[in-house]
C-alpha cells in the first residue's frame, strides 16, 4: 500500500523505521508537526519524525493546523491507501480523516478501551497496572474510540517509568503497526469495536498532577515518581524551592517518619509518607544537574526534622 506516515516525537520513529523496512509498503510522504524550539538557543528544530523521515528521502509535511487546504490538497494528490499514525500531536478533521481508502489508523500505547488520551503510560503506572500494552485502531472523531485491529501486550516492571516503558511499547509496537499494515492491505485483518465496558481516560499529566502529596501511601508516592520520570517530572519542595524527584524506592522496614520528614543517613535519605517511608535516590535541586539523594542532602546540611513539601 501506498502510505503517508504521521508522527512527532521521538516515540514515534520505530514504527516509520519498521515501515520502511517493511518491503511490502511505500512511505510516500510524512507528517508531524511544524518545527518547535529548542535548546538554550531557542532555535527551531525539526521534530525526531522529520528528521529521520529526511534521512530516509521521505517528503516531509509540516501543517500548522491538519485542516489547511495547502495540506489537504498535498495529501489528495499523493493519494495514500492508508494513513497510519503514531503520536501526531493534533486532532484530524473529518475532511482529512476521508481521504485514504483505508482511514488513519493510529498505534496508541494502551489496551484500549483502557486509557484513552494523550498520556497512556504514565497513567497506566500512576494506577498500579500490572501489564499494559498497544492497540492499532481505525481513528474516528472520537477520542481514541475506534475499533481495534489489534494489540501487544506488556508487563510493567516494578521500576519501569513512564520512559522506560513507553520505549518498549514503542518498538513492539512498530511490529503490531506493520502487521497491521499488511492485514490490511491483503484483506485478514477486521476492525472490531471497543467493548462498552472499561474505558479509562488518560489526561495529559499536568505539573500539579506531579506535585508529591507525602500524606499518600508510599506505593502511591512511588508510582508518581516513576509515572512522571522523564516528563513533566515529580516533585515536591525544600526550604521553599523545588526539588525534582527522580527515583525512589520503597522501605517498608522505615515506618517512623511523619509525611514529608526526612532522615538522613551516612549513604541514604529516607522522607515519610502516609504508609511507611520511601528512599530517595536520585534528586535534582532547582538550577542543578541531577545528583544522589545522599550527596544533594550532605550539601544542603539537611536539619533534624525538616520536612518535604512543607
Amino acid at each position: 500500500m501506498k502510505l503517508v506516515f504521521a508522527g512527532t516525537p521521538e516515540v514515534a520513529v520505530p514504527a516509520l523505521d519498521a515501515l520502511i523496512a517493511s518491503g511490502r509498503h511505500e512511505v510516500a510522504a510524512v507528517v508531524t508537526r511544524p518545527d518547535a524550539p529548542a535548546g538554550r538557543g531557542r532555535r527551531l528544530v525539526a521534530s525526531p519524525v522529520a528528521q529521520r523521515a529526511e534521512e530516509a528521502g521521505i517528503e516531509v509535511l509540516k501543517p500548522n493546523r491538519p485542516r489547511d487546504e495547502e495540506f489537504l490538497a498535498r495529501l489528495r494528490e499523493i493519494a495514500p491507501d492508508c494513513c497510519p499514525v503514531v503520536a501526531y500531536g493534533a486532532l484530524l478533521p473529518r475532511v482529512a480523516l476521508d481521504v485514504p481508502a483505508h482511514g488513519w489508523v493510529n498505534l496508541h500505547f494502551s489496551l484500549l478501551p483502557a486509557w484513552r488520551g494523550a498520556a497512556p503510560v504514565q497513567h497506566s503506572l500512576m494506577a498500579g497496572d500490572e501489564i499494559t500494552g498497544a492497540s492499532t485502531f481505525l481513528i474516528e472523531e472520537g477520542l481514541d474510540s475506534g475499533p481495534v485491529y489489534g494489540t501487544v501486550t506488556e508487563v510493567v516492571r516494578p521500576t519501569d517509568t513512564s520512559g522506560d516503558l513507553l520505549t518498549r511499547l514503542a518498538f513492539a509496537g512498530s511490529g503490531l503497526l506493520a502487521a497491521t499494515m499488511d492485514g490490511i492491505e491483503d484483506g485478514t485483518l477486521k476492525a472490531v469495536p471497543q467493548p462498552a465496558a472499561g474505558v479509562t481516560l488518560a489526561p495529559k499529566i499536568t505539573v500539579e498532577d506531579a506535585h508529591v502529596d507525602w500524606s499518600a501511601p508510599a506505593l502511591r508516592v512511588d508510582r508518581v515518581v516513576r509515572g512522571c520520570t522523564p516528563a513533566p517530572g515529580a516533585w515536591t519542595t525544600f526550604r521553599g524551592e523545588r526539588l525534582k524527584l527522580i527515583q525512589v524506592a520503597l522501605a517498608p522496614d522505615r515506618d517512623d517518619l511523619a509525611p514529608g520528614a526526612l532522615a538522613v543517613g551516612k549513604n541514604n535519605v529516607h522522607a515519610g509518607t502516609g504508609s511507611y517511608a520511601v528512599e530517595l535516590l536520585w534528586v535534582q535541586a532547582q538550577g542543578k544537574k541531577p545528583m544522589r539523594a545522599a550527596d544533594w542532602a550532605r550539601g544542603v546540611r539537611t536539619a533534624d526534622g525538616e520536612t518535604l513539601g512543607a
